[in-house]
């Protein structure tokens, strides 16, 4: 007898994802959470459903949804996990499964400065950061550091990173040493984070347009207000989801598409 899996899958291990989680508990469906590691599946905390970590590609994706006679898919990803969200799309279209994508509202608009820059490649934030001074923060994340690293030759980097053995062990490997590895879990406030430029005192700050559930104006606003140019690197472009779903941009959103999905399965 095969195994009766859940007919809903999540991938992503977001704050976004887990929230979708626990509104999907609230509402007594069964679901299972993709996570690419460890310390995403601690991130998504006490959630009700099953929870597999480790990366698939298109085709793996594919066969896990037909195997697993999924009905719905939901892509709550990062928004710059262009590649995954793009894998996840090919693998519906091949399995015939419904696919939503969440996506967290921008708040690129929400703050414009003469030291604000607005780039849309990780190789455009290094041009801009190369004319300014020398001490560089990235708050990007761990995933493009050995990039960062290789386009920002004789600057002194400074990063803010999950705080996870494989992570730490990234940086060292890129000789990044114990002064320069700030290993925090955020989103933080404004006043951590001033606190924190004010400590380190860069001459230039690099993040992400991480949107409000990534604290994105709570990043830039201390920039601005101690008069230290910030770079945001600008979210890739959405993945065409074509006719096999649809994008939201709202817990909401996602609570009408969980209620369309529960009539038209007669609950």
């Amino acid at each position: 007898m095969s195994k009766d899996y859940p007919p809903i899958h999540i991938f992503g291990g977001t704050s976004d994802a887990r929230l979708i989680c626990q509104l999907l508990d609230s509402a007594g469906e069964r679901y299972s959470l993709s996570v690419a590691t460890d310390a995403g599946k601690q991130l998504a905390g006490d959630i009700g459903g099953e929870i597999l970590v480790g990366r698939m590609d298109a085709a793996e994706m594919a066969d896990f949804l037909i195997n697993r006679h999924l009905l719905w898919v939901i892509d709550a990803s990062h928004p710059y996990a262009d590649l995954l969200s793009d894998n996840v799309a090919t693998a519906c279209r091949q399995a015939n499964v419904a696919l939503t994508r969440y996506l967290r509202p921008s708040e690129i608009e929400a703050l414009n400065h003469p030291l604000l820059y607005k780039v849309d490649s990780i190789a455009a934030a290094c041009a801009v950061a190369q004319r300014l001074g020398p001490r560089v923060l990235l708050t990007t994340g761990s995933k493009q550091l050995a990039e960062y690293q290789q386009q920002l030759i004789g600057k002194t980097l400074f990063v803010r990173v999950l705080p996870t053995a494989e992570v730490l062990s990234q940086c060292e490997a890129l000789g990044l040493g114990v002064d320069q590895i700030i290993a925090l879990r955020g989103p933080f406030s404004m006043q951590f984070n001033q606190a924190l430029y004010e400590f380190c005192g860069p001459d230039v700050v690099i993040t992400k347009e991480s949107g409000a559930q990534g604290g994105y104006q709570e990043k830039v606003a201390p920039c601005l207000a101690l008069n230290i140019p910030c770079i945001v690197v600008l979210r890739p472009a959405t993945v065409v989801l074509g006719g096999i779903g649809q994008p939201v941009t709202s817990l909401d959103e996602v609570t009408q598409h969980l209620m369309h999905w529960q009539q038209q399965r007669g609950q």
